[in-house]
């Protein structure tokens, strides 16, 4: 009889190794299910508990006990720490998601920061020659105003002269229309007006992540000279018939915008500072 029991212990102990595991398993294949749950919970702004749900599944739990004879206590007690340990995932899943959130967002600051500001151009940018710089203006303006300026909508500049000033690169344009075509007049030419603002604020308009309003009413743009001249190009500013810019153009254009927002930014949020979005008063525009 002696020699018998270590067997039928071993057995059960095999047995007892085979529920566990068992056990162990669907717990595995639970947390799997509740995971794949608690992702669309997410994406849809869902709560991740949900106590009614909770409610139901321990009073199964309980009926379910009864079948066998259990005490439907215990089994309440085993469903609340599967309950529990497969909340306890979640979170730490969202904890360590939002992690990598924010150590992405902080590696993706530093990168961006790393770009110079445009200020950092306008040395560089001096020391073009006049006629080169008139050349490529007139090239780009007349390449993005095509339209309009085939429409007329650009006879009120006939004869007339526009300054556009990027003030944190000291460039400054004057532009006219003569014989139907763009021309600029030279950077140190007079001008009855001028549009002028940050280089930053001059791409956001081109690349059509902001509008000429919202630019000029929080004076990241503004008006100096005459002002009906003035109002009239920031009509035109503001309706600019976008589809008729190249696609590459465009899609340039836009690129270039949110990398330098998104640059600026970076900048302000490591130095603890929102980034600026007004401008400071702007001197006047040459006459």
């Amino acid at each position: 009889m002696q020699r018998i029991r270590p067997f039928f212990m071993r057995a059960h102990r095999v047995a007892i190794d085979v529920i566990d595991d068992a056990m162990i398993d669907g717990l595995a294949l639970r947390q799997n299910v509740v995971a794949s749950l608690a992702q669309r919970k997410r994406r849809n702004g869902l709560p991740l508990r949900d106590d009614e749900r909770e409610r139901q599944v321990l009073e199964r739990a309980r009926q379910r006990a009864g079948r066998w004879q259990l005490d439907p206590l215990d089994a309440e007690r085993l469903m609340r720490a599967t309950i529990e340990c497969a909340v306890d995932k979640q979170v730490r899943g969202e904890v360590e998601r939002t992690g990598r959130t924010v150590a992405f967002s902080s590696l993706r600051d530093r990168l961006l920061a790393l770009l110079p500001p445009p200020r950092v151009l306008a040395v560089p940018l001096r020391l073009v020659p006049d006629p080169w710089q008139q050349r490529f203006v007139e090239m780009v303006v007349e390449r993005v105003l095509q339209a309009p300026l085939a429409a007329g909508k650009l006879d009120f500049l006939v004869d007339r002269r526009l300054a556009i000033q990027i003030n944190d690169l000291g460039i400054r344009w004057v532009l006219t229309v003569r014989d139907g075509r763009i021309h600029h007049c030279g950077c140190k030419a007079e001008a009855e007006a001028a549009v002028q603002g940050n280089a930053l604020e001059f791409m956001l308009l081109a690349g059509r992540l902001e509008d000429a309003d919202t630019l000029f009413f929080q004076r990241r743009l503004a008006l100096t000279g005459d002002t009906e001249l003035g109002l009239t190009a920031r009509n035109l500013l503001d309706q600019l018939p976008w589809e008729s810019v190249p696609l590459a153009l465009r899609i340039g254009l836009h690129r270039l915008a949110t990398l330098a927002s998104d640059a600026r930014e970076a900048h302000g949020r490591i130095r603890g500072k929102p980034a600026p979005r007004a401008l400071a008063q702007l001197p006047p525009a040459k006459a």
